[in-house]
């Protein structure tokens, strides 16, 4: 699985008004309804089910939020970088920025683990974000994201 795969071109978004991890969340499912199809309202409440288990915010800026979707045929991936940092109760105490929803199918097991570690890998790289932060294109951020993994498969 590549991010290519996992993230479409049209699931990439800034978003300047994001008030609160609640309101992040909501625009992360709305993005995942407007790219995918998936129910906003699924979506939301099958992240915030995950939420409640422990916070997905990794550190340094990047949330990886997650859930299992009943009717989800493939892994879908969704990014939003903020304008604004928020809270998000990440392990580090620090603001998100950056944040990218992962959608499994609800009996993915092994697959939706590599996506997770896949994702968890690119974000962890300081300069694939300072160039995420940098770019508040569209476009340009899908390019990123996708062409980290090219690179270091090269």
């Amino acid at each position: 699985m590549t991010l290519q795969e996992l993230v479409k071109p049209d699931a990439v978004r800034v978003v300047t008004s994001a008030s609160s991890k609640k309101r992040l969340i909501h625009d992360l499912a709305d993005l995942a309804e407007s790219a995918y199809g998936i129910e906003s309202g699924t979506a939301v409440d099958a992240l915030l089910e995950r939420e409640a288990l422990g916070p997905t915010g990794v550190g340094h800026g990047v949330a990886l939020p997650h859930a299992r979707l009943p009717g989800l045929a493939d892994m879908r991936g969704v990014f939003i970088l903020l304008e604004r940092p928020v809270d998000f109760d990440a392990v580090d105490r620090q603001p998100v920025d950056i944040a990218l929803g992962l959608f499994a199918p609800e009996e993915a097991g092994v697959e939706h683990l590599k996506a997770l570690a896949l994702v968890a890998r690119t974000l962890r790289d300081g300069g694939i974000c300072a160039k995420l932060r940098a770019n508040p294109d569209p476009a340009k951020l899908h390019a990123i994201l996708t062409e980290a993994q090219r690179v270091k498969a090269a």
